[in-house]
């Protein structure tokens, strides 16, 4: 997000890391006033959170 920030055209930017534009703005809009280690942060506990739902929902 940095890259499109200062002034590299979105188009390059995802072609350049191999992603979809509506990607680039679905991470954006989710991410884009986070620092870099809150959002590696915020991952790890959405990533935990998925696993634990899944261990519950195996028990029931």
């Amino acid at each position: 997000m940095k890259e499109q920030e200062v002034g590299r055209p979105t188009a390059d930017v995802c072609r350049r890391h191999g992603i979809n534009s509506a990607t680039f703005y679905k991470w954006k809009s989710k991410y884009g006033s986070l620092e870099a280690s809150e959002a590696r942060r915020l991952r790890a506990l959405e990533d935990e959170n998925a696993k634990l739902k899944d261990l519950v929902s195996k028990k029931w």
